[in-house]
């Protein structure tokens, strides 16, 4: 009820202000304590990557791409916050306006283009943090590092978080980073995995601890690109899939207003193609390799959904900018009354 308020008043502002506002607040809510007045433990365990997750329901990277609210967010019941994506240098993104809302169908498109401040910044804000969940931090590349040095920006952004990450997913599907999406071609991963796996191994001989690595895969792949990716993750040994960033694909917002905007979609109708792509990967991928559903969760079956292909947990953001913080209460419980089914 009180969100349905509050989303009138968001939604009565362009998309990307209302974003940056709902950041603020939260900020103002953490620093003050509020959020921890509202906490919602929600203590459902779940065993994936190695590591223990207080409950199976997460933020997806995008909300909060700076690490300035992620310990906020935890406070309203996700067991996992994933922040970024973050890029070495800090990058203005594409142009504005660049975030459209879909209303009818709930659903997003954005052109953000991994605006962020910088991988320093967001090392800053996870150095000392008292989140009790777990915290993935998203990587990517700058947008004018040319794509033969793409390695360099991905292998600069881990040795940077390795430090302070629960987990790290490399991305190299967002839509909105010139040909980036073209690192999901067989030799093109092969060579980045290759290259993350072998400083992982530097990186936890150094620490003492191996920080599982997760790739995160686009929607808009046919049956032989799925094929190639579950090859390649699994001969380099990577922890988890994420499946999946948003789609290219129109045709399930045809006509609509602002349909036709460039970018990626998000919301309700990414859902088929998404789940499509995470049950294919759960069938072509060996059993220890997590997968995280994400894509298309605006309910609690929504979740369960992804949770029946094979995921072992699962991520919203479009989903909180419609629902709000119920959404998260809504999964737990429908994911807690699957387990006793």
């Amino acid at each position: 009820m009180l969100y349905s308020l509050v989303r009138k008043a968001l939604f009565a502002v362009d998309p990307e202000t209302a974003h940056d506002l709902t950041l603020e607040a939260l900020k103002l809510g953490g620093w003050s304590g509020a959020t921890r007045l509202l906490c919602r433990e929600k203590d459902q365990p779940v065993q994936c990557m190695g590591l223990t997750f207080p409950n199976p329901v997460g933020v997806a990277p995008g909300l909060d791409k700076n690490a300035d609210c992620f310990e906020a967010l935890g406070d309203l019941g996700f067991g996992f916050v994933e922040v970024g994506t973050v890029t070495p240098r800090p990058q203005q993104g594409n142009p504005k306006p660049r975030v459209f809302r879909l209303t009818k169908a709930q659903a997003m498109i954005n052109r953000l283009g991994f605006n962020n401040k910088g991988v320093d910044y967001l090392v800053e804000r996870v150095r000392n943090h008292r989140f009790r969940g777990v915290l993935g931090i998203n990587i990517g590349k700058n947008f004018d590092t040319p794509m033969e040095r793409a390695t360099e920006d991905y292998l600069h952004c881990l040795d940077k978080v390795y430090p302070f990450a629960d987990y790290v997913t490399v991305n190299i599907s967002s839509p909105n980073t010139k040909n980036l999406r073209d690192l999901q071609g067989e030799h093109e991963l092969d060579a980045l995995l290759g290259a993350l796996a072998e400083r992982r191994t530097e990186l936890s001989d150094q620490y003492d601890r191996c920080v599982p690595l997760a790739l995160k895969v686009a929607p808009d792949l046919d049956d032989d690109a799925i094929a190639v990716i579950a090859q390649v993750v699994s001969h380099h040994r990577m922890d988890a899939v994420i499946a999946t960033n948003t789609t290219i694909d129109r045709a399930a917002v045809a006509n609509m207003e602002h349909a036709e905007e460039a970018g990626g979609l998000s919301g309700a109708p990414l859902k088929e193609k998404a789940d499509r792509v995470l049950g294919e990967l759960r069938q072509a991928l060996p059993p220890e390799v997590g997968m995280i559903g994400v894509g298309g969760i605006t309910c609690g079956q929504d979740a369960v959904d992804k949770l029946d292909l094979g995921a072992d947990l699962v991520q919203f953001y479009t989903g909180m900018v419609y629902r709000g913080p119920d959404l998260v209460t809504e999964c737990l419980e429908s994911i807690a009354a699957r387990r006793t089914e």
